[in-house]
């Protein structure tokens, strides 16, 4: 049988990765041919873009009339608006769930001109900070995914960058809600966050289990990327009725305030990194 050919080797994501090697297909490639296609200018896309798996960011931003959609993002599955918060521009995507997505769209950001992603996503709790709903900077992701080990190496965690923790080290500290600083556990199957896996990742000292950030923080350090996850802790992953609250206008008015105050400790983007 072809598993037990397979006895003793490692799973095939993890077999022939060269890891140096450049890729065939590039993104800048993709958006040229997209272009091409649908008639999209050329054009930058703002410095600081935001990943918005939910799309609760985007909707609020829409309903309110202050989204305006970029007319130079040319990726064939997501739509890019732009817009203005506390004096700065900035670009958002909404509903890239799950870490192959959120990558997919990272990569294409960065090739159109953007210096800074910061990702917010919804997350689940694991280790408690007390009542839902609270913020967590994301400083290392257990990687349960497959995308991040096209990106780099097997090994337990991918981190944030060490020079943007450095600049968030002290960013919320005036902040008017709760934002911790830990671990999450990334998973590409939330519906197999088992009793034994969630305490596994407690015991770790894990604080949420969220889709994305193993593989945004692994394809930022292969790529040379600016990259910031945050895990909006809404959810006891349903166990009880009632969950998955975010707060006032969907947690959107916190969330933006957590990213505009991310997005000034770092910059400027692309330096010390």
């Amino acid at each position: 049988m072809e598993a037990e050919a397979g006895r003793g080797e490692p799973p095939p994501i993890l077999r022939h990765k060269d890891y140096g090697s450049p890729s065939a297909f590039h993104p800048e490639n993709l958006l040229r041919e997209a272009r091409r296609q649908r008639g999209i200018p050329e054009g930058d896309v703002p410095e600081v873009c935001i990943l918005d798996p939910d799309g609760d960011i985007v909707r609020h931003l829409k309903a309110a009339g202050e989204a305006r959609q970029n007319p130079h993002w040319a990726c064939y599955h997501t739509k890019l608006y732009d817009f203005d918060y506390s004096g700065s521009r900035y670009g958002i995507i909404g509903c890239a769930v799950g870490a192959a997505f959120a990558v997919l769209v990272a990569e294409q950001l960065l090739v159109s001109g953007c210096k800074l992603i910061l990702s917010m996503t919804s997350a689940g709790q694991i280790t408690p900070r007390g009542k839902l709903p609270y913020f967590v900077l994301i400083e290392r992701a257990l990687r349960d995914e497959g995308c991040s080990y096209h990106y780099l190496p097997a090994s337990e965690y991918s981190y944030l960058r060490p020079a943007l923790k450095v600049k968030l080290a002290n960013a919320f500290s005036s902040f008017s809600g709760r934002v911790y600083c830990g671990g999450s556990w990334t998973t590409d199957a939330p519906f197999r966050e088992t009793e034994p896996a969630i305490t596994r990742a407690r015991e770790r000292g894990v604080l949420a289990v969220e889709m994305e950030a193993a593989a945004l923080y692994a394809f930022a350090e292969a790529r040379g990327m600016s990259v910031v996850c945050f895990a909006h802790v809404t959810n006891e992953m349903a166990r009880k009725e009632g969950d998955f609250e975010k707060g006032e206008a969907e947690g959107s008015r916190d969330a933006l305030e957590v990213i505009a105050t991310a997005a000034r400790a770092c910059g400027p983007w692309g330096k010390a990194l």
